[in-house]
C-alpha cells in the first residue's frame, strides 16, 4: 500500500495510541500485583500507637465515631479486655470483646502465624490483643456499633 500524506498521520497516531495502551496495561498490572502480594510486618513486633481498655474504647466510638475513626484507623493498637465470644473455623479464629449493655463489640482477626495462640484463648479470659484498627461502624439496622481489627496477635 502506498502511503499518501493523509494516511501517514493516521498510522503514526495509531502506533502512539497502541504504545500508550500497552504502557497503561503494564502499569495497571504492576499495581494490581503489588497490592495482592503485599505482605505486612508481624504485628507482634510493631510498637502500639495506643493502649486502651475495651469498654472506654467502645464508648469513645459510640460518642463520636467520626473523630474516633480519624484517631485510630490504620494504627496499631493494644486493647485490654475480657473475651466474650470466640468464632473458630478450620484456618481462622475471630475473638470478640463486647459491651453486653449496648451490644457494641470489637472483633479481632488474627495473622496466620498467631492463629494457634488465639485458639488457646477461652471465653472469659482477660487478655491484651494488638492489631491494626480497620474502623468503627454503627449499624442503624442492628442498632449496634462494632470496631474491626485486622492482623492481630495476642500481646504478651
Amino acid at each position: 500500500m502506498i502511503q499518501t500524506p493523509a494516511t501517514a498521520p493516521k498510522k503514526s497516531l495509531l502506533k502512539k495510541l497502541l504504545l500508550a495502551g500497552i504502557i497503561l496495561l503494564l502499569a495497571g498490572g504492576a499495581a494490581v500485583w503489588y497490592i495482592f502480594t503485599r505482605e505486612f510486618e508481624d504485628t507482634a513486633t510493631q510498637e502500639a500507637a495506643y493502649t486502651v481498655s475495651a469498654m472506654p474504647f467502645m464508648e469513645e466510638f459510640r460518642n463520636n465515631i467520626d473523630e474516633a475513626n480519624k484517631k485510630y484507623s490504620e494504627k496499631i493498637i493494644t486493647v485490654n479486655g475480657r473475651v466474650t465470644e470466640i468464632e473458630k473455623a478450620d484456618t481462622a479464629v475471630n475473638i470478640k470483646m463486647a459491651d453486653t449493655g449496648t451490644g457494641d463489640y470489637i472483633i479481632f482477626a488474627f495473622q496466620q502465624q498467631h492463629i494457634k495462640a488465639a485458639k488457646q484463648v477461652q471465653v472469659g479470659d482477660s487478655i491484651a490483643i494488638k492489631g491494626s484498627c480497620s474502623a468503627g461502624v454503627y449499624s442503624d439496622i442492628l442498632e449496634t456499633g462494632f470496631i474491626t481489627f485486622k492482623r492481630c496477635s495476642i500481646n504478651k
